[in-house]
Order: C-alpha cells, then sequence, then structure tokens
C-alpha cells in the first residue's frame, strides 16, 4: 500500500540523492493561459530526470542480503540512469538491460554511473525477458521501470515538494507512460489535499492509461507511435493502476506536433531543454479550460539527444511559420533577382537560402523558378511578405522548407 507514513519516508530518504528542483514561475506561460503556471523542473535532477527517486527509495526497503546479490532492470533511458545512480549512491551492484539498439551515448552515461551494462535484443520487451531470466538465474532483484508499489511512493515525493512550496496549488499536470509517476503524485497529493485536481498527459499515440481508465481496466495498445519515446508504453502497470484509478480526475491527450512548439516556447522563453515526454505537461496547459488558477507542470526529464533536438527546433520554426520557402516564377533576365530581394528587404524578410533553376521549363524567358527560403517573426509576418510578392506580379507559392 502506498501510505502518508512512506511517502513520507521517502521523502526524507531521496533528499539524500536528489537536487532541490524548487518550482520554477513561468510569467509567459501564465499569461497565455490566464492562470499562475509553475515549472517543477525534475529536467534539472543529476540524471536529467526523476527517475533516480523511485529507484533510490526502491534500493532502501531492500534487506542487506537483497542488495548484496545485487539489482537488476531493464531501460534504454531514464530508468536506466536513474537505477545505476541510484545503486551507486548505496554501493549496491546493479546490471542494466539495454536494446542493442540503445544510442551510444546512453550506455556509456549508465557505465559512468557504475552499471554492468548487458546489450541485448532490439527492443525493451526482449531487453526485459532478459533482464528478469538473469534475476531468476543470479538472484537479482528486478526494479520496475514504474509498476511497482515503492517506486511509484518514490516519485510521489514530487507532490511532497510541490506542496511545501505550494500548499494552495489547484492542479498538478503529470506526464504518464506506464503510470508509475502519475501513481505517485496523485495518491499524495489527494491525501495531502482531496480537492486538488491530477491530471495525466498522455501522446495521443500512446495513451495506455486513457484506454484502460476508459475500459475501467488495464488494457494494452496495439501499438505506439509518438515521438515523446519516455512515454511510449502500449500497456500500464497493473499494481498500480487501481491508484491511477482512484486519484486521477483526468487524461489530456496531446498531439506530437504540440510538443514541437511546446519545445521552442520552453527554450526561448526559460532556457530550458525538456525531452519530449516532459513537454507533454506544457502542451497540456492549452487544453485546461480554466481561470485564475495555480497550476504546476512537472517536467519529468531533460535527455534529449542533440540530434533530436536540432530535428525539433526545425519543425518548430517551421510549424510556426517563422521559416518558410516560397517558389516564384521569373523571367531569365538581369535585375529580376535583385527585383525579388529588394521586395523582400522592404518587408523586413531575412533570407536564408535560394535556389535558383533555370531548368524548370524549356522556355527560360517565361519561367525560371526560384526557390526563396525565409526567416520571418511568424505568420502575420509571412503573409505580408508573400502579400507583397504578390502585388508585384509574381505568383508565389508555398512549398516545404529543405533545410
Amino acid at each position: 500500500m502506498m501510505t502518508l507514513y512512506k511517502f513520507e519516508e521517502a521523502t526524507e530518504t531521496v533528499a539524500k540523492v536528489i537536487l532541490d528542483t524548487k518550482l520554477v514561475y513561468s510569467d509567459y506561460f501564465s499569461a497565455q493561459t490566464g492562470n499562475k503556471v509553475y515549472f517543477k523542473p525534475e529536467n534539472m535532477q543529476l540524471t536529467g530526470a526523476y527517475k533516480v527517486r523511485g529507484a533510490y527509495y526502491k534500493i532502501s526497503t531492500l534487506s542487506e542480503e537483497e542488495r548484496k546479490k545485487g539489482l537488476i532492470t531493464a531501460s534504454a533511458g531514464n530508468h536506466a540512469q536513474g537505477v545505476a545512480y541510484a545503486a551507486k549512491a548505496t554501493d549496491t551492484k546493479a546490471v542494466i538491460v539495454m536494446p542493442t539498439t540503445t544510442p551510444l551515448i546512453k550506455v556509456n552515461r549508465t557505465k559512468n554511473y557504475g552499471a554492468s551494462v548487458v546489450l541485448y535484443g532490439d527492443g525493451y520487451d526482449e531487453a526485459s525477458e532478459y533482464a528478469y531470466k538473469l534475476a531468476e538465474e543470479n538472484g537479482y532483484t528486478f526494479i520496475h521501470p514504474f509498476d511497482d508499489i515503492d517506486v511509484a511512493t518514490g516519485q510521489g515525493t514530487i507532490a511532497m515538494e510541490i506542496f511545501k512550496e505550494l500548499p494552495l496549488v489547484d492542479y498538478i499536470l503529470v506526464p504518464v507512460g506506464g503510470g508509475g509517476l502519475l501513481a505517485g503524485v496523485s495518491t499524495l497529493a489527494k491525501m495531502l489535499n482531496p480537492h486538488v485536481k491530477v491530471i495525466g498527459v498522455e501522446p495521443s499515440g500512446a495513451c495506455c492509461v486513457k484506454a484502460s481508465l476508459d475500459a475501467g481496466k488495464v488494457v494494452s495498445l496495439e501499438d505506439v507511435t509518438t515521438i515523446a519515446d519516455g512515454t511510449a508504453v502500449k500497456t500500464p502497470g497493473k499494481t498500480i493502476f487501481p491508484y491511477i484509478k482512484e486519484n486521477v480526475d483526468d487524461i489530456i491527450t496531446i498531439d506530437d506536433s504540440e510538443l514541437i512548439v511546446a519545445f521552442l516556447d520552453l527554450v526561448e522563453n526559460h532556457k530550458m531543454v525538456a525531452e519530449n515526454s516532459a513537454l507533454l505537461t506544457v502542451a497540456a496547459l492549452k487544453h485546461l479550460d480554466v481561470k485564475d488558477k495555480k497550476i504546476v507542470s512537472v517536467l519529468s526529464g531533460g535527455n534529449m539527444d542533440v540530434i533530436t533536438m536540432s530535428s525539433v527546433v526545425q519543425h518548430g520554426l517551421i510549424q510556426r511559420d517563422r521559416i518558410f520557402t516560397v517558389s516564384v516564377l521569373l523571367p531569365d533576365k538581369p535585375g529580376e533577382l535583385v527585383r525579388v530581394a529588394q521586395i523582400i528587404a522592404e518587408e523586413n524578410g531575412n533570407v536564408i537560402k535560394l535556389e535558383h533553376n533555370q531548368f524548370v521549363s524549356i522556355n527560360r524567358n517565361a519561367a525560371v523558378e526560384l526557390k526563396i527560403t525565409l526567416e520571418a517573426f511568424g505568420t502575420d509576418h509571412k503573409r505580408s511578405i508573400v502579400s507583397a510578392l504578390t502585388k508585384k506580379g509574381y505568383k508565389p507559392r508555398m512549398i516545404r522548407p529543405n533545410l
């Protein structure tokens, strides 16, 4: 059972290894939503995510004999690093089974915390199955990423910290994958204040908890598709599901496109990097039909690789109409390129790239294609640039930017 006593114990226990992630007030999102919005920045933890909380508390509940035998888990992400770090802090042997497809940087980070890494299988399911096999053969204790009462209790310490800083919080938004974080936070939150609203936020392409709540029992999705890989779970935890069912007020689902915009907003307005799963609660702020409420969005982690980050930024700029490409046809004669450039300059457009194709038509005098990739302030600015080109006799055609 998750009890108030255990939550208090877990809060004191995890304080030994976590950073004190104070709430961050957001002027920008408060103004956008008409509420008082705060972030719980677990992306700033030493391992880059909240997972160390549940792992460390779970280890603290083990007997000396269990610790001597060692721990094992399967993960390709934040849970692997959380268990590895917690095991090192308690001088406990840890074996982490990671899929062979795991990026090398994540493998090395896990090893750097002192864990032994075993690469096995093409995905989490195969790695997990092998980890259970090794646990049985060697007497290791398996630390489940989410479907464990002690792990969920450790994650729930986030709620204790939120209430200490913001006792009159009205809404807490929590990212949802398998449900461990949601179960812990919602259960403790309702113990501290039955009137607080706890909202789970899932990717629309991986909404296993919403499907299970709708069905009244744990169900599995046939497949999951989302860029929020940390919450791409087919089946929620069976052990923790009753706590979710009892304590969670609602589930909001978020499309991937919303996460891209949320990343830009968070980086530009708070200079913080959050991974796609953590951005769920940022995107969800616009879905709440409330005003003048105190809202806390839990940023669960910040472990986003640079390549993914670059891709998200580019897509976000395109989605916000801050980068766009137009194609215009013009005669192949001196001065035409300068004329187009002058029109754009008068509208304060910034040219990023030009592609001049003389072979788009057999009749070069009639049609040479000029593809112009521009930087703009947003949709209104983009429209003014396109309108100016149209008024000068060009027929600009919008095409997908190729950056």
